[in-house]
């Protein structure tokens, strides 16, 4: 397959550009009260249910310990819990604690509005696309 160098490399350069700049939005906290890894995970745990740290780090293609570490800072901070896995009672899993739930909600509103008020001149159609093309490239990483 034939790829256009000077296309992949706008593409690579505009994205390089949005990760530089959703990561400031998230750094300088302006989206909500969680920072974006905690909103990552609690996203997962609150879709998902309870899970433990090598499901998450798959999720997220991150190595376990750096899971682990994320998710003992939710815990310190009352934004999850561990409970043990129902399966093997050794290992444990994470739940999401109502605080968790409520700070995410906050945050989720927050970087709700934030985008809504980014694509405001942007039509329905034009908003679907954009997200459908973010979801298929974010498939890409992991298929």
């Amino acid at each position: 397959m034939d790829h256009d160098p000077q296309l992949i490399g706008f593409i690579e350069s505009e994205v390089a550009i949005l990760v530089r700049r959703a990561t400031s939005l998230t750094t300088n906290r302006r989206l909500g009260v969680l920072d974006r890894s905690a909103y990552l995970l609690l996203r997962q745990l609150d879709a998902h249910g309870p899970l433990g740290v090598k499901a998450l780090a798959e999720e997220f293609g991150l190595d376990i310990s750096t899971v682990s570490r994320q998710a003992a800072a939710l815990v310190s901070k009352n934004l999850a819990e561990r409970i043990p896995d129902p399966r093997d009672g050794r290992a444990s899993h994470f739940r999401i604690t109502e605080t968790g739930r409520k700070q995410l909600e906050e945050t989720r509103r927050a970087r709700f509005e934030r985008y809504a008020r980014l694509l405001e001149g942007w039509t329905d159609e034009e908003r679907r696309t954009f997200g459908e093309l973010l979801a298929r490239f974010n498939r890409t990483f992991v298929d």
